[in-house]
This record gives C-alpha cells, structure tokens and sequence, in this order.
C-alpha cells in the first residue's frame, strides 16, 4: 500500500479542485471578502480595522486605506513598524461573526490575495476561548509585488503564548499584520475567504 503524506494529499486535493466546473468551485471556498463593498465593511457585517503597539505603548505608525492596485479593489495597509517601548506591530482585524464567533471546522485553511511590497506578513486568528490580546494563532506568508492568492492550512498556523489547541468552531477574529521586526509595511487585500 502506497502512503500519502498529508502535504502530498493537499496539492492533490489542490489540484483536483483546480479540475471542478467553476460552480462546485464556488461551493468549496467561503468568502470573507472580496472588496465588492467597496469601502472598510465586509460582507460578513463587520468591518476591517487598523490597530496599532500604540495601544501598549509602542510607537509603530499606520494607515488603512481602500485604493485600487494594479487593476484591483483592495484594503491597504501601510506604516512603520518600530521595537520601540516593547512594540512592534501594525494590522488590520476583522471580525468574523457579528454574534460572536463563525464555525470555520468544515475548512482546511485560509485564503487570501494580496500584494506587497516583497516583504513577509502574517495571518493571525483569535477565538472566543483566547482572552489576552496578544494570544493569537500565527501563519506567516511572503507578500510579493504582484497580486498572488496564497492558501495557509490551519494545520499550519502556530500557537502564540497560548497552550489551548486552535477551536476552528469558535474562530472569532482574523487580522492580517505586519509584526516583529523593523520594517516599512505596505501590503494591499483584494480578498479573503476559508477554503476546503
């Protein structure tokens, strides 16, 4: 018997959903959002907002714009990251459920569609089980300056001062974020959603 490794199972799942009829495909992704509002809202009800280290006393700048970026309606993150006063981050959230959480346990992982400016960011998650703000689950992706859709497992976002496992079923925010390190941020969102 022949054995297939869970990453090898996942470009073939990949691959064969890249072969389905174009309406099948639309049922194995959920959209957060596709930029069609056109402003900061989503079409979840909820809106994508800019925090910064300000709120733990750090220094870091930052901006949150909707432009159009080589052709496409997106979310612009922008600003300065500093280590400054123990800072070091700059994001933007969203909430994922105007009642508290979304069950996201029949998905495999995140997808998202951004450009950048060749540096690296990341995808965090929160729940409703993590209460401290600065408990997350954390993937990291490269954004390049073209636009280029990613897909992050879940499987492979990793636990960040938190010894809880990440509940899919209780997922309660997502930010996209640039964190770490000194660097200037400029990363557009032209779309988000949970793929299969």
């Amino acid at each position: 018997m022949r054995f297939v490794t869970p990453k090898v199972r996942r470009v073939a799942l990949i691959i064969l959903a890249g072969a389905l009829p174009q309406s099948s495909m639309a049922e194995t992704t959920y959209i957060v959002d596709d930029r069609s509002l056109g402003d900061r809202s989503s079409p979840l009800g909820t809106s994508w907002r800019l925090v910064t280290d300000g709120v733990m006393g750090g220094v870091s700048q930052g901006q949150l714009t909707t432009e159009t970026v080589d052709g496409r309606e997106c979310l612009r993150l922008r600003g300065e990251v500093s280590l400054d006063n123990n800072g070091g981050f700059v994001q933007t959230m969203l909430d994922l459920s105007q009642e508290g959480s979304f069950d996201a346990a029949g998905y495999s992982g995140v997808e998202v569609t951004v450009y950048g400016n060749g540096e690296t960011y990341n995808v965090h998650l929160r729940t409703s089980g993590l209460w401290l703000p600065w408990q997350s689950y954390r993937a990291s992706f490269e954004a390049t300056p073209a636009w280029t859709t990613l897909k992050l497992p879940f499987s492979e976002f990793v636990r960040y001062r938190t010894n809880k496992t990440l509940n899919l079923s209780k997922l309660k925010r997502l930010g996209i974020v640039a964190i770490g390190r000194e660097f200037n941020a400029d990363v557009c969102i032209a779309g988000v959603a949970f793929y299969r």
